[in-house]
């Protein structure tokens, strides 16, 4: 099976990070880009190497997705250690291994610690969890390589706390773009629904809360679907299977061919089976499909189940970005969500990796209600927003500089003018990244123009410094031209070559440290 090239490229740096001695490393792929395929392929480069691999995930499906995708993609065939199964005697260099059963000591003392030479962690979100420490922590000589759409965590606590590279990551984006998945618009309901009195445990809504807050609503949204959904293959997530059996009642009294499955669904499979043949035109669960569940024809997703976990909003709407034949979008419900709490997830989740951006998408896409509005060029105009916004409070802060007379550049300020929105919305994730600035980073980046006191770790010293070293090569200005020919009026300097910078410096010098005439600042762009 040959892989697509953002797979090889994922493969190949996965392989890389493991060469250079980081031995736990992160690799990000959004829902429907192939994960399996990729660390399928990764364990055949493995096993050729003489490894012996454990593929370990949380829930049946998932080792059983994993056992398929990986006999398709490579041939090879795995033993399994899960219940009653054991992989102890068995000659398979591949294992699935199902964490619940792992986890138990009795079972674990079975295993030499050096038993594993690499594992795969499927969906890592997960892999904080006590239970998958257990097993980690006993194989700790391998290598270990965690996938999962989303690098965050339900209870808060970054990964970046046990792995230690991030060695690849496809954006959601970039996929729509290069058409492995489809756009997506989202629609805000004009529905306003309050989840403000629901409680918060473990880092996230108490669903029998929210299935007690949502029961008023259910009427009103189902009427919604009406206009909405009719010629629409749709899945919806609720919080309980008591709500998402009442609101599929509600959907088959309203003429929808309505169904309903949950963990204890005797027909599961033949429901699921009769949603994909067309038979049902809409699937309600209590968060039951969220992992290893695909049906490429959904092309309209309804999360009803408010969430604070971007990862788990992620996995929701992921049942829907699939490709499929004669679909060209997928259609995002959304709602008008009244809640006290700023962290619930919403379509701009999905997309914007700056939360200043994110809540400026929000806003925008509420006061556009009833508009079916495609998830990038909303990004992009809440993009343009910000940086207005940035620019004007900027305007303040370099006339504050003015006055001060700094010799330094403001990051901000270098940042703004270079146009390098990963640098201002940079959040450090890895242990070394969070510690200060070393000694090193801020003499250097006091040599080179920027003024160190504004910033506090060292993963963006280390980032600023690489941009600055990047530009130097290519030939554009530096933080002092910036600082100077800003000062004076001219816009986006960054974005200038070295020399454009310096022959109007040159310039100005010579006639006296005033502007030349017929030179107007705020419209001046170089050749």
């Amino acid at each position: 099976m040959e892989l697509r090239p953002y797979q090889e490229e994922a493969r190949q740096s996965v392989e890389a990070d493991w060469k250079k001695g980081i031995q736990r490393t992160l690799l990000v792929l959004p829902t429907g880009c192939g994960k399996t395929i990729v660390f399928s392929k990764i364990t055949e480069d493995m096993v050729r190497n003489g490894d012996r691999v454990l593929i370990l995930a949380h829930r049946g499906e998932l080792l059983e997705q994993a056992a398929d995708k990986l006999q398709t993609a490579t041939g090879l065939r795995c033993a399994t250690e899960k219940a009653e199964e054991t992989c102890l005697g068995s000659w398979y260099r591949v294992v699935v291994g199902s964490v619940q059963s792992l986890q138990r000591p009795k079972r674990l003392e079975k295993f030499s610690d050096d038993y594993f030479d690499t594992i795969i962690v499927d969906e890592a979100h997960h892999c904080i969890s006590d239970g998958y420490q257990a097993v980690l922590q006993h194989f700790s000589k391998a290598k270990v390589l965690g996938v999962t759409a989303t690098p965050d965590r339900g209870d808060m606590r970054n990964l970046g706390t046990y792995f230690e590279n991030l060695a690849y990551e496809y954006t959601l984006p970039k996929a729509i773009k290069e058409g492995y998945l489809v756009p997506i618009k989202a629609l805000t309901i004009p529905l306003k629904i309050d989840v403000s009195g629901v409680s918060v445990q473990a880092g996230d809504f108490k669903a029998p809360d929210l299935g007690t807050a949502l029961d008023p609503y259910l009427e009103g949204i189902a009427q919604e679907m009406m206009e909405y959904c009719r010629d629409k293959k749709t899945v919806v997530f609720l919080p309980l299977v008591k709500t998402s059996q009442k609101f599929c009642e509600i959907l088959n009294s309203k003429g929808f061919r309505a169904a309903e499955v949950n963990g204890n669904s005797e027909d599961r499979a033949s429901v699921l089976q009769a949603f994909e043949e067309g038979k049902y035109n809409v699937l309600c669960n209590s968060m039951l499909l969220t992992e290893g569940w695909d049906c490429p024809a959904v092309n309209c997703v309804i999360v009803l189940r408010p969430t604070k976990v971007r990862s788990l909003y992620c996995q929701m709407v992921g049942r829907g970005t699939r490709l499929a034949p004669g679909k060209d979008h997928l259609l995002l419900l959304d709602f008008l969500w009244n809640t006290e709490r700023h962290e619930l997830c919403r379509p701009a989740s999905l997309i914007c990796e700056n939360e200043e951006v994110a809540r400026q998408m929000t806003k925008n896409m509420e006061e556009s209600a009833g508009l079916a509005l495609d998830l990038e060029e909303a990004e992009k105009k809440a993009s343009e927003d910000v940086v207005i916004q940035r620019e004007e409070a900027l305007a303040k802060q370099l006339a504050e500089m003015r006055r001060r007379k700094r010799k330094l550049v403001d990051p901000l300020q270098f940042e703004m003018s270079i146009q390098a929105e990963d640098l201002s919305s940079y959040v450090p994730s890895f242990g070394w990244e969070m510690a200060p600035p070393s000694k090193k980073q801020v003499d250097t980046l006091e040599k080179l123009g920027i003024l160190p006191d504004a910033i506090d770790n060292a993963g963006k010293a280390a980032k600023l410094l690489d941009r600055l070293d990047k530009r130097k090569k290519e030939g554009l200005t530096t933080p002092k031209q910036i600082r100077f020919l800003e000062g004076r009026g001219f816009q986006h300097v960054g974005t200038w070559p070295f020399e454009a910078a310096k022959n109007l410096i040159d310039r100005i010098a010579a006639a006296g440290w005033r502007i030349p005439a017929g030179i107007v600042p705020g419209d001046y762009r170089p050749e």
